[in-house]
């Protein structure tokens, strides 16, 4: 790993804040801090993620479930104003003033999240997804991010990720936090993998979940429009104006490939064997099972 990207993170925005790292022009520790004691509604829903997990995808898939005009193509919001950021809340919403039920978004962890949730208030949906791809999926992140001040290689990033220095902190803490705290909230775990295995069933998982009763039709044209081709030409799912703004799309797409498994295009052998002695390390005591390769999954 370069000398410049071991002494200083790479976004020169960032701060660090109760162990996590933050872009300060998007948040700031008085704004991280408040999230604490955010008033909870028992209807409110919140998608938590790790960054690049799938964020965008349940983003698309909750709102075609919530809302019939969005699904039949008669209202034109887009998933960051109906699914706003609680950490990143760039446009300033008034949380209180929104009609329940209310949707959110966060890539925090389990502590810092709102006090109430805790009480079984709301309902969390969390979607974790295989480390190595949220890995390739960052690198490719960070290379349309204006705010990284140095060309970072992949071996750096796979450093910085692999000792914990990445983004909003460490996916083994991550996921690990919300895994074992998971009897604390009313929550749905979902995997990327399970998704793209069987977007139906999830959909119905979802939908049961937050209790929404859908008919066949609906169903039907919730996962004909949360496809991944799909998705990705509806600027409403993914939030165009927004990304242009903060990410240097002439340097990459805001949604790429969305697939399992692109991983083995990007990691040497050696680094997939490093890599998996640091998961058996940090995640092997818990009863996750990761897909690594969706062909392989589908062919065992």
């Amino acid at each position: 790993m370069d000398q410049v990207a071991h002494d200083k993170h790479p976004n020169a925005a960032a701060f660090r804040h109760k162990g996590i790292y933050y872009d300060s022009t998007m948040t700031s520790p008085k704004i991280i801090d408040a999230i604490e004691h955010m008033e909870i509604r028992d209807r409110d829903v919140f998608l938590v993620t790790y960054p690049r997990s799938g964020t965008i995808w349940m983003q698309q898939i909750l709102s075609l479930i919530f809302n019939e005009d969005y699904r039949n193509g008669t209202e034109n919001i887009c998933s960051i104003e109906r699914a706003p950021s609680i950490e990143y809340n760039i446009d300033n919403y008034d949380f209180n003033r929104r009609p329940s039920p209310r949707f959110f978004s966060s890539h925090l962890p389990y502590y810092l999240m709102p006090r109430d949730l805790k009480f079984r208030m709301g309902k969390v949906i969390y979607v974790y997804r295989n480390p190595k791809d949220v890995l390739v999926s960052y690198y490719h992140f960070c290379k349309m991010n204006p705010r990284i001040k140095y060309t970072i290689t992949w071996e750096t990033l796979l450093d910085l990720f692999m000792s914990e220095r990445a983004s909003i902190g460490s996916w083994f803490d991550h996921v690990r936090g919300w895994y074992t705290h998971k009897e604390d909230y009313s929550i749905l775990l979902m995997t990327y993998e399970e998704m793209k295995k069987d977007l139906h069933s999830s959909v119905l998982k979802i939908s049961k979940f937050v209790d929404i009763n859908l008919d066949d039709k609906a169903i039907d044209t919730i996962v004909k429009k949360a496809t991944f081709k799909n998705m990705k030409q509806n600027l409403l799912a993914i939030d165009k104006f927004v990304s242009n703004y903060i990410f240097d799309q002439t340097k990459g797409e805001f949604l790429r490939k969305g697939i399992v498994g692109d991983w083995k295009n990007m990691m040497t052998v050696l680094q997939s064997e490093i890599f998996d002695k640091l998961y058996k390390e940090k995640m092997g005591d818990l009863p996750i099972k990761i897909v690594w390769d969706l062909k392989e999954e589908i062919a065992t």
